[in-house]
């Protein structure tokens, strides 16, 4: 009795049956994952879909994830997406009416859809979802695994009501087999699928198929309800050889041997190197048949392909197949990331002829201080260093330079014609003056085509189709693909600035571009090259100048641009300090005392103006005159024409003349940027403006000398009067007599004390234009152009010219495109070049983003490809297409926009025919190849892949009433 007493002995362990097992939750977790997408009750009442439907409609998914314990599974949820019909609903829903599902696999208007779900494509229902395991989960091997997702399907659609057939992926992905379920009121469909590894014989044909499917129905009423067909066979063609690939591949021999001139370097090749389309499938169908109209069994069949009422064509294209432009572009597109420098590049190969080169450069060197007979303008350290180099490179081993002679000397022919010309006339000094090459070929397009293309360049900041920036970013390219990679692209940079210092240095402007200040549109290094022009010719103005004074000619003439029209857009336009704004923005960087225009060296050392004794006479008078006072006047100088009608306010009444003017310093838009970061570190103070006005009216001041020696005694506001006329206000006021009179005065904004313009006035000597500082310091910035080409990287000048390689592929696609006509291209070439003009006018382009652009254009080439390989193989173009040519035309067109493509007229069709001869020749050719004979029905030559069988019960149904 104790120990029964003892409180230890009454204690008992209680279990509680209400905790949740792993697969109670797994199944919870579906119905909250069918109630959040709201697919709960029937589903029925909707009305068939349309034909067609499945492939022109659009279908959608959503995914979530959810865990059995500690193993994923992803459970999505297909549909045809379509709008809701509430007519459809009128008409109150039976309680026991079928599920959407099964009235779907009754519905044989969408059977065989091309584009859909492989479901979609076997059971012909417009809606379902999909239980499969996680992305690195292993597969559902296991027959237990299987039997405990098909019973946690099974509650959960009970559960919940929901009529949605609900399959899980079994085995391995790449098999594509599926077991699932679909409930309704008082019915229930199973979906079962089987792998054979060997079809049995029964079950090739019509006959064998119908008497496994009415075994599995298991159905009791004698005799069975005839069953409906439809059927499908596939066929597929792969062998291509009889037909050869319309792509040319490029002249090797010719790019190789010396003969690659104009022609070859401006042009990008382009097309596949290999047939972009791999197989042909033709689907021939019979879309509704009834049990007994056809025979067809293991010993006759009725089923003729060329008989069939229904055919249509799918093409398989080759993956990624190889394209030349493509490769090219991606080949350059990778320089991008290369960080060496030129001197890295070929710093070796310089360095073993370091040797040999040092006697030859002194020698040259020492040219310059030997007596000559020719003119010293001819010698210089870079003419002389040129030749010199010219002679080392005709004794060097062909194999010693990364691009051989033959090749960079067509290369400098094609960049630069006006050498040739200037070669083969000796006599003719001014061979060289063309500013820009002829414009190329534009294949016969109308003119608004023309000038569209033409200015792309503004679109995609790259430069003009017939400059010489253009043409050497094709030349980069190629040399970069072709002729030895970067080492071949960094010894052509070399020669390249070498050719801009020789024509620097010999007054020789630039081949292929434009005249006047840089084109801000266009990329960087085009606006270098432009500069460089503008250096040179200022310095041809000044040398003719030079020698027109030297002959005893000495006149007033204008700079290059300058008079009374390109002084016109300047005093229209100004307004008190901002009015030389732009124009002056040379003198900001002007670091050293005004520069001789007669005279100059070519040293890159600071000089100061050397006046002649004539000059230095002239100035000690000028000071002279204007210590004596103002009582002695001086004579006008620096004079072009009078100003119309208009005469001095002074008393003499002497005609105003308008002067000769220096030009404003023409800028990069580098140099902008550089010139805007430093007037913004002035700051906002009273000392910083007026140190920031003062740095932006350097032409200003520049200008109101020249018109002061053009106009002795005037005024400001004669001045004022000619430069800003806005700012001189006129009104009619009556005299003393009684006349009416005008009188003008400045404007208010004038009269402020401490005026700027005020004050350059009275700070302003009397110096014509061509005894002035120089605003643009022609060998200055010349100079600073060459130094900056010399250190760009051959990264540096991949994203200097990537822009005009992105315009020229465009340019090419474009001329590719309207031979084939292809609106899907036309649309993708627009997208792309969108796409890359935003990116390429931002300072920094995103590279990722860069690669798509290129992506793009491959893909718009592959289509193209693809479009050319299918009109061959379909004859068109041919004189025997005849009239059927435009239709057939449609009809590849189709094949590469569609998934399928219905066949006219089925076998008896144009399309039709071609097909046929298609799959004949291919046999024929497989026949000569094993000595088989040749077979001509088309039944015994096709080769048979599957055949697709429809019926009305493609599942196994087991009904419960």
């Amino acid at each position: 009795m104790a120990a029964d007493s003892d409180p230890e002995t009454e204690v008992f362990e209680i279990t509680d049956f209400t905790t949740a097992s792993e697969w109670e939750r797994f199944v919870s977790r579906v119905e909250e994952v069918l109630n959040d997408w709201k697919l709960i009750g029937s589903s029925a009442g909707r009305a068939s879909p349309e034909k067609g439907e499945y492939t022109s409609g659009t279908w959608e998914e959503k995914s979530q994830e959810i865990n059995f314990a500690d193993f994923k599974f992803s459970i999505t949820h297909h549909y045809l997406k379509q709008e809701s019909d509430k007519s459809d609903l009128k008409e109150e829903l039976e309680e026991d009416a079928f599920p959407l599902a099964m009235q779907d696999l009754l519905c044989m208007n969408n059977d065989f859809p091309p584009r859909a779900h492989c479901l979609v494509r076997w059971y012909g229902m417009r809606e379902f979802l999909v239980i499969s395991p996680g992305a690195n989960c292993e597969a559902i091997t296991s027959e237990s695994k299987c039997n405990l997702l098909l019973s946690s399907v099974s509650i959960s659609l009970a559960n919940s009501g929901c009529q949605v057939p609900m399959f899980v992926q079994i085995q391995q992905k790449w098999r594509r087999l599926y077991a699932g379920e679909c409930q309704g009121p008082g019915v229930r469909t199973d979906f079962e699928m089987v792998h054979l590894r060997k079809v049995p014989s029964q079950y090739n044909h019509l006959s064998g198929l119908l008497d496994i499917f009415k075994a599995k129905i298991g159905c009791p009423l004698t005799p069975l309800p005839p069953v409906t067909i439809a059927i499908r066979f596939t066929y597929v063609l792969q062998d291509w050889q009889q037909y050869s690939w319309p792509q040319q591949p490029p002249d090797f021999d010719a790019l190789l041997g010396g003969e690659v001139g104009g022609v070859e370097f401006g042009k990008l090749p382009f097309g596949a190197c290999e047939d972009p389309i791999s197989e042909l499938h033709l689907a021939t169908t019979w879309p509704h048949l009834t049990e007994g109209i056809v025979v067809d069994n293991d010993v006759y069949s009725d089923l003729d392909p060329l008989q069939a009422p229904h055919w249509s064509v799918r093409v398989r294209k080759a993956e990624n197949p190889q394209c030349l432009l493509g490769d090219f572009l991606n080949e350059f597109f990778k320089l991008c990331c290369r960080k060496e420098s030129t001197e890295e590049i070929l710093g070796r190969g310089l360095t073993e002829e370091e040797g040999k080169e040092n006697t030859d450069l002194s020698a040259a060197l020492s040219k310059l201080t030997e007596p000559a007979a020719a003119p010293m303008s001819k010698l210089s350290v870079s003419s002389m260093v040129h030749s010199a180099r010219k002679h080392i490179r005709r004794h060097r081993r062909v194999d010693e330079s990364p691009l051989s002679n033959d090749v960079l000397n067509s290369i400098l022919l094609y960049l630069f014609p006006d050498a040739a010309v200037e070669r083969s006339s000796t006599g003719a000094s001014d061979a060289s003056d063309g500013r820009a090459a002829p414009p190329p070929s534009t294949g016969g397009r109308s003119e608004p085509d023309k000038d569209s293309d033409y200015n792309l360049f503004n679109q995609l900041k790259s430069a003009p189709s017939d400059s010489l920036t253009y043409r050497l970013a094709l030349c980069v390219c190629l040399v970069n693909f072709y002729h030895g990679g970067v080492r071949a692209l960094a010894h052509l940079w070399q020669e390249f600035v070498l050719e801009m210092r020789f024509r620097w240095e010999n007054n020789h402007l630039v081949y292929g571009l434009a005249s006047g200040a840089p084109d801000l549109r266009c990329c960087l290094l085009h606006q270098k090259l432009q500069m460089l022009n503008c250096c040179i010719e200022r310095k041809r103005a000044r040398d003719e100048s030079r020698k027109a004074s030297d002959g005893g000619k000495e006149r007033d003439r204008p700079l290059p641009g300058g008079g009374e029209n390109g002084r016109r857009s300047r005093r229209e336009g100004a307004a008190g300090a901002t009015a030389a704004t732009a124009a002056g923005s040379g003198a900001a960087r002007e670091a050293s005392p005004g520069k001789s225009w007669d005279s100059w060296s070519d040293s890159e050392d600071e000089f100061f103006e050397c006046l002649s004794d004539q000059e230095e006479a002239a100035a000690a008078k000028e000071g002279e005159a204007e210590k004596g006072g103002a009582g002695r006047a001086k004579p006008p100088d620096g004079r072009l024409h009078p100003h119309g009608t208009m005469t001095l306010l002074n008393p003499s009444t002497e005609p105003m003349y308008i002067p000769v003017t220096q030009e404003p310093a023409p800028m990069t838009e580098d140099l902008l940027e550089e010139q805007s970061e430093v007037l913004a570190k002035l700051g906002t103070t009273a000392e910083g403006a007026h140190l920031r006005a003062r740095m932006q009216s350097a032409c200003l001041l520049s200008d109101m000398e020249s018109f002061k020696a053009a106009n002795p005694g005037c005024s400001l506001e004669d001045f004022v009067r000619w430069y800003s006329p806005r700012d001189y206000v006129e009104e009619e006021v009556v005299d003393e007599a009684g006349a009416p009179v005008l009188r003008g005065e400045l404007s208010a904004r004038m009269k402020i004390p401490g005026n700027m313009w005020a004050e350059a006035w009275d700070t302003a000597r009397s110096v014509p234009a061509r005894r002035q500082k120089r605003l643009f310091d022609d060998t200055k910035e010349a100079e600073k152009v060459l130094h900056y080409l010399s250190v760009q990287k051959p990264a540096d000048l991949t994203r200097h010219l990537l822009p005009c390689i992105l315009h020229a592929a465009v340019l090419k696609l474009k001329e590719e495109e309207s031979l084939e006509d292809i609106p899907s291209v036309k649309k993708a070439v627009q997208q792309a070049t969108s796409h890359a003009s935003k990116q390429l006018r931002h300072p920094n382009p995103d590279h990722k983003k860069l690669e798509e652009v290129i992506s793009q254009l491959v893909a718009v080439e592959t289509v193209i490809a693809r479009a050319r390989s299918l009109k061959a193989k379909f004859g068109i173009g041919k004189a025997e297409a005849g009239e059927d040519s435009e239709d057939l035309e449609k009809f590849v067109i189709s094949l590469l926009e569609e998934p399928e493509v219905a066949v006219l007229g089925a076998g008896r069709g144009p399309a039709g025919s071609i097909i046929h001869k298609l799959f004949v020749s291919s046999q024929r050719l497989t026949d000569f190849t094993s000595d088989e004979g040749f077979l001509g029905d088309m039944e015994v030559c096709m080769t048979e892949l599957h055949r697709s069988l429809a019926l009305a019960g493609r599942s196994i149904l087991h009904s419960k009433r």
